[in-house]
């Protein structure tokens, strides 16, 4: 990576629960492209404030997490469709002082979606109704499902949710067979849930795709129990890969290829 100098294009995460996943991997690219760019994770609780900061300081791109991708809206300039469709945010470029965002997560859940095969006919039950489950939720509607039912005990924003793409919101786990549970919650990421399954083993048993968000770690507890019951397994670490190299050709201009995906991925998580 170059020397720091006062030409340096500098990038940012902002979220409550900072990792060192994306600043590994977008400095591990920089490192061997020989861009002059580096990226930066901060935690806030003023995103008001720290998005001024992205505008008046001139960061070149700012990834925003958990929970302000819906709060970032009114802070920025240009609201791309993959943003303003779901009303989220986990990306925004900065040009000039204009602030564009858009959502990367959208475009990395359909590409997997896409790229593993699932058939639009399988029912579906997604946890969680907040910024990540409403790209998750628009990505099955974009690829055609229409059996999707939303698990989410907070019943205004999972109705909201269920109700804007025609799906069923429930309460609690329902009983039916999901063909694919997906996991949108901080259930089993690293901290105080990382114990904890975000379904029951009943559910996970049926289910023939387990799929969980969580990035980190990458083998939550939803996923060891799926992969032991010879489930299709499809993980937050390829999310946050695939999300994260949208990210990194919106910041640069560079498209990467799937080894440079792959090298970063593994180095992002390495200890």
């Amino acid at each position: 990576m170059p020397i720091l100098n006062k030409d340096m294009s500098v990038c940012i995460s902002l979220s409550a629960r900072p990792s060192n996943l994306g600043t590994r991997f977008h400095n591990f690219l920089y490192d061997e492209l020989g861009l002059n760019f580096v990226y930066k994770a901060f935690s806030t609780d003023d995103i008001e404030g720290a998005i001024r900061g992205v505008r008046a300081l001139g960061f070149r791109g700012c990834s925003v997490s958990m929970p302000f991708k819906e709060a970032v809206i009114p802070l920025v300039d240009i609201v791309e469709p993959s943003a303003a469709a779901i009303e989220s945010v986990n990306t925004i470029v900065n040009d000039d002082g204009v602030l564009r965002a858009s959502n990367t997560d959208y475009e990395a859940i359909a590409a997997l979606i896409a790229s593993n095969g699932l058939a639009p006919t399988d029912r579906v039950l997604v946890r969680g109704s907040g910024g990540m489950a409403k790209a998750v939720v628009a990505a099955f509607r974009g690829a055609g499902f229409d059996r999707v039912t939303v698990l989410a005990r907070n019943e205004a924003a999972g109705r909201r949710l269920a109700e804007k793409y025609d799906y069923e919101w429930v309460g609690t786990e329902p009983e039916h067979v999901a063909d694919i549970i997906v996991n949108v919650t901080p259930i089993g990421m690293a901290g105080t849930d990382a114990d904890e399954l975000a379904f029951s083993e009943a559910q996970i048993e049926r289910a023939d795709t387990v799929f969980d968000v969580v990035a980190f770690p990458a083998e939550t507890p939803l996923i060891a129990a799926g992969r032991a019951r010879g489930a299709r397994v499809i993980t937050g670490a390829e999310v946050i890969a695939l999300q994260a190299a949208r990210q990194f050709e919106r910041y640069t201009g560079v498209l990467l290829t799937d080894d440079q995906i792959t090298r970063a991925s593994e180095f992002s998580r390495a200890e």
